[in-house]
C-alpha cells in the first residue's frame, strides 16, 4: 500500500550497456516471441546484447535463435552441450548463466526466461532506476498469463501473492525474495561475491540465493523496480504435476541461505499451513475441531483478501470467489511442496534433480 510506482522522465538519456541472459531448454514454442519482445525495446541497439544459452535442447530452439541471429548482430548463442563436453551437473541453469556472464560485454546483467514477454520500455526503466538509485541488484515484477482452468487460475493468484510479497519485502530492505525471470545485477558485483560459488550445487536459487550473497556485502544497494511497464509476462505450468515440481524446486533452497534470519519466517508459514492441513482431517472425527478449522480458514481468507485486493490494483484482477474456493488447495500444496522440497526429489525440464 505504501509503494509508489517508479515513473520514468522524458529527459532521461540511456547509458548502461546491458547483457540480457536467457537460459533455454526445449523452448521452440516460446523463444521467438521472447527475443522479438527484446529486439523491439525502446532502447539503443548499441547498448544491449542478448545471450541465449541452449541447454541441451532436443527441439528447434537453436535453429530459431540462429534465424534471429542472422538478422540481429547483437544476439549470441552458447550451446551448453558442447561447452560441458558430457559433464553432468545438478544446476545447469546456474552454469548457463555463469558461462554467459563470462562472455558478456555489458556492465550489467539482466536475466529472464525463454517464455517471457517484455514490454517496450523494460530496458529503459531498468537503466533509469539503476542510475537514480545507485543500485547493484534490482528485482522487478513477473506475472503469469491465465486461462479458465483451475490449475492456471490457482497459479495466477498464488504467484501474484508471491510477487507482491517480493515487492514489499525488497522495498523495505528485507531483500528476501526475487525472481530470475526479471532480475538485474552489476556484473562487477556478481564476480566480486563469487558468482554462484558455494551455491552452484543447488539446482534452484540462481536468483534468491544470489540476492542473499549480494545483500551480505551491499545491503543498501538492492532495489525493486515497481512499474507496470517493467513487468515480465510468462506462462504458468500446464498441469498439476509440473506445477508441483516447480514449487518443490523453489522450496528446495529454503534452508540454503547464509542469512538464517529468514528461516523462522519460513518455518512459521509452514507450521501454520501444516496445522490447518492436519486440523481438517482431525475435524472429520471431532466436530469442534472442524468448526475451529472453518473459523481459521475464514480468518485466513479475510485477512489475505485485503492483501490481494491491494495487490490486484498493480498486478491484475482477482475474483474473491475463486480466491476463497482455492484456499484449501493452497494449504495442501504448501504442506506437500514444503516437505518434498526438503526431503524429496523432483523432475525439471525432463531431468531428475536432487
Amino acid at each position: 500500500m505504501q509503494l509508489k510506482p517508479f515513473v520514468s522522465t522524458s529527459t532521461h538519456q540511456p547509458s548502461i550497456f546491458f547483457s540480457i541472459i536467457i537460459p533455454a531448454r526445449n523452448e521452440e514454442n516460446n523463444i521467438g516471441s521472447c527475443l522479438q519482445s527484446i529486439i523491439n525495446q525502446n532502447y539503443p541497439k548499441k547498448l544491449f546484447e542478448i545471450i541465449v544459452i541452449d541447454d541441451h535442447s532436443t527441439d528447434n530452439t537453436s535453429l530459431i535463435i540462429s534465424q534471429f541471429q542472422a538478422k540481429n548482430s547483437n544476439i549470441k548463442l552458447i550451446n551448453l552441450q558442447y561447452e560441458l563436453e558430457g559433464k553432468q551437473l545438478n544446476a545447469y541453469k546456474k552454469k548457463s548463466i555463469e558461462m554467459a556472464v563470462e562472455k558478456a560485454s555489458g556492465t550489467w546483467i539482466i536475466t529472464t526466461d525463454a517464455d517471457c514477454i517484455l514490454k517496450p520500455n523494460w530496458l529503459l526503466l531498468f537503466d533509469e532506476y539503476i542510475i537514480k538509485n545507485n543500485s547493484f541488484l534490482v528485482a522487478a515484477p513477473v506475472v503469469f498469463t491465465k486461462d479458465k482452468s483451475i490449475v492456471s487460475n490457482f497459479q495466477y493468484i498464488d504467484f501474484m501473492a508471491l510477487q507482491a510479497a517480493t515487492a514489499a519485502t525488497v522495498s523495505i530492505g528485507l531483500h528476501s525474495m526475487c525472481n530470475g525471470a526479471n532480475l538485474a545485477y552489476n556484473k562487477k558485483v556478481f564476480k566480486e561475491v563469487g558468482g554462484f560459488k558455494g551455491i552452484d550445487n543447488i539446482a534452484s536459487g540462481d536468483d534468491m540465493l544470489l540476492m542473499n550473497k549480494i545483500k551480505s556485502k551491499y545491503p543498501k544497494q538492492i532495489g525493486y523496480l515497481f512499474s507496470r511497464d517493467a513487468i515480465a509476462t510468462t506462462k504458468p505450468m500446464p498441469d498439476w504435476s509440473s506445477f508441483l515440481n516447480q514449487r518443490i524446486r523453489w522450496a528446495s533452497k529454503a534452508d540454503k541461505y547464509e542469512d538464517k534470519s529468514l528461516l523462522p519466517v519460513l518455518l512459521g508459514v509452514y507450521l501454520f499451513n501444516l496445522l490447518l492441513f492436519t486440523m481438517f482431517f482431525a475435524g472429520l472425527f471431532n466436530i469442534k475441531l472442524l468448526i475451529f478449522w472453518l473459523a481459521f480458514m475464514a480468518l485466513k481468507t479475510i485477512i489475505e483478501w485485503r492483501y490481494m485486493k491491494v495487490t490486484a490494483t498493480f498486478f491484475g484482477k482477482v475474483s474473491i470467489m475463486q480466491f476463497a474456493a482455492l484456499q484449501p488447495l493452497h494449504v495442501t500444496y504448501m504442506v506437500v511442496a514444503g516437505w518434498l522440497g526438503k526431503f524429496g526429489n523432483y523432475k525439471w525440464k525432463g531431468r531428475s534433480v536432487k
